[in-house]
């Protein structure tokens, strides 16, 4: 198959890249490195099933060969990023969606959004159901990221039930894994260099709020199992195991060894309270579930951390 990945250089578009090709297929990644890296594709480069276009798909983009699928990944998607690159957020959420849905209909192509657990907002219910409407401000420093996202998915349908096109939307809740940037503001990289560094950890807020972390390899899975199946709503796909991000802080001084002590900062504005999925549709609809506990998943990051720092 011929696979488009838009965002293919970031964490998880690199890594969705390298298991398509490691199971034959042809990639064309798009990526304009606002937030990706030329590193994560690196050794993907020589293949010749695989092909790189540095371009902005909110400016829209040309493809001559034929195209099975699109993904659609392009998108700042760490606090530190989006709040740097607000109006390229909502662009690529909006004109980027539109743009690649657009091709998705060209090619007579299946369309994947990657959506985001950030739709749910601060919520009122625990663990998220995909059926939940969700608590989002519209007008917070975040909603550049969640009304990109709401949008994009609104859009998604929209092409879904006015031209017939086969869309999948994958609301993608925190994730983690090698490959990630040491400085893209996300929990876990921002601990675990800390960690590796002798500093102290930051913990925002008192670290009751609560997260549920995927580990990379099992997000993967979950995303090819999605594209070849028939679900064209929302469905979940991340790690039910909930933790305070203070446990996660003192599991992270365990695995590393570090001495280091805990920093305490305000909590941002509109910052989740609490982040679970539901994940029975994909366990029944996909027949999917996580397998990488928490504590095999950071063993694997902190060793990539530590290889990446030398």
């Amino acid at each position: 198959m011929q696979i488009l990945v838009t965002g293919g250089a970031g964490f998880l578009g690199s890594h969705l890249c390298e298991s398509f090709i490691s199971q034959g297929h042809s990639v064309i990644c798009v990526d304009n490195l606002i937030s990706g890296s030329l590193t994560n594709i690196q050794h993907l480069l020589p293949d010749s099933k695989f092909q790189f276009i540095n371009e902005d798909v909110s400016n829209g983009f040309k493809v001559n060969e034929d195209v099975d699928y699109v993904l659609h990944f392009a998108s700042p998607a760490s606090p530190i990023d989006y709040y740097k690159f607000p109006i390229e957020t909502l662009k690529v959420g909006s004109s980027g969606t539109l743009n690649t849905l657009d091709l998705a209909r060209e090619k007579k192509a299946t369309f994947l959004l990657a959506s985001t657990s950030e739709v749910y907002g601060d919520p009122f219910q625990n663990p998220q159901k995909e059926d939940y409407w969700g608590n989002v401000n519209p007008v917070g420093p975040r909603s550049v990221y969640d009304e990109a996202k709401r949008f994009s998915e609104a859009l998604t349908m929209a092409y879904h039930r006015h031209y017939g096109i086969d869309t999948k939307i994958a609301r993608i809740f925190n994730t983690y894994g090698p490959g990630m940037r040491s400085d893209d503001g996300r929990a876990i990289p921002t601990l675990v260099t800390q960690a590796l560094k002798s500093k102290p950890l930051t913990i925002f807020g008192d670290g009751s709020q609560t997260r549920s972390f995927c580990y990379v390899s099992d997000l993967i899975e979950g995303i090819n199992k999605l594209i070849l199946s028939d679900i064209s709503w929302p469905i979940n796909l991340g790690n039910s195991e909930e933790l305070t991000i203070l446990k996660l802080a003192q599991k992270i001084l365990e695995l590393t060894g570090a001495e280091s002590g805990l920093i305490f900062e305000p909590l941002p504005e509109n910052d989740p309270k609490q982040r679970r999925p539901d994940l029975s549709k994909a366990m029944k609809d996909l027949g999917w579930s996580p397998s990488v506990d928490l504590t095999q998943g950071l063993a694997e990051t902190i060793k990539w951390f530590r290889k990446s720092a030398n």
